[in-house]
């Protein structure tokens, strides 16, 4: 049985979602239709990178990742499907394909959209669900659609870094208001070597140690670990960092203007120095 993962931006105030998996079950019905999230922040690529990653990781091999971020940035004949770690991604045209692979994909293919249907999600998951059905038949992806050599490239959003410091951007909220920053656990190992250090937010607040977990600090006390992702956390046991902290991720202008990331304020990143 084929595994199909949904995430998008849509969110669960109107039918559409329900909608997608009933032409998936139509299509594909010996298919299983799993949610990553419906929650991504419109336009917020890099939230959605970090989210696809994480939770890609987890999966067997052959399943078939539709990522639905974003899809009418413009107008657009094709969509994309590429091969990466033994699964498949399928998106548009937007970019995200090169941020969730780091640009290491096997192999991306584009593929037509029926120019007699209007260019809506459905045509879309139906371009998608062809393509599955035609993996499931037997057929290698290099015979599906067209060799993609002009695709949208974008780069993962990654850290600053300097002899001594890292300073990383918030990536993501979630649902305890954890705050979760673009820097992994190796990075912060290869740049920290053998010193001391300090992490600073929201100019004044200050960490000198990584807990383990949230219960390593009394509760209601602010803490840094590395989440199960293995990304920067910064957190209050029990408690509400973001709130609390008014810690806050890109809000829209940032993530729809060309300047938008360099212009991010100390609500927006964490520093880490070296001593």
């Amino acid at each position: 049985m084929s595994i199909i993962t949904l995430t998008s931006d849509i969110g669960y105030q109107d039918y559409l979602v329900g909608a997608i998996k009933g032409l998936l079950w139509q299509d594909c019905p010996n298919c299983h239709v799993a949610d990553i999230t419906h929650h991504i922040s419109p336009f917020n690529l890099p939230q959605a990178t970090y989210i696809c990653k994480s939770a890609f990781a987890w999966y067997p091999a052959g399943t078939f990742h539709m990522v639905l971020i974003n899809l009418f940035d413009k107008k657009a004949d094709h969509v994309l499907l590429a091969e990466w770690n033994g699964q498949y991604i399928g998106c548009a045209d937007n970019g995200l394909i090169t941020m969730i692979t780091g640009g290491q994909a096997t192999q991306v293919r584009k593929l037509p959209l029926d120019t007699t249907q209007p260019k809506n999600t459905f045509t879309i998951i139906k371009c998608f669900s062809q393509a599955l059905q035609t993996l499931q038949a037997g057929q290698p992806l290099e015979q599906i659609g067209m060799p993609a050599t002009d695709i949208t490239i974008k780069n993962n959003l990654q850290p600053l870094t300097g002899h001594d410091y890292i300073e990383g951007q918030i990536i993501h909220i979630d649902n305890f208001e954890n705050v979760v920053v673009n820097i992994t656990r190796e990075q912060f190992n290869t740049h920290r070597g053998n010193r001391k250090f300090r992490i600073f937010f929201r100019r004044d607040e200050v960490i000198n140690q990584v807990s383990e977990t949230y219960a390593d600090v009394p509760e209601g006390h602010k803490l840094a670990l590395f989440n199960a992702a293995g990304y920067l956390e910064i957190a209050i046991n029990k408690g509400n960092a973001a709130g609390l902290f008014g810690l806050q991720s890109f809000h829209r202008d940032q993530l729809t203007q060309p300047s938008g990331y360099q212009n991010l304020s100390f609500y927006q990143t964490v520093r880490i120095i070296f001593e």
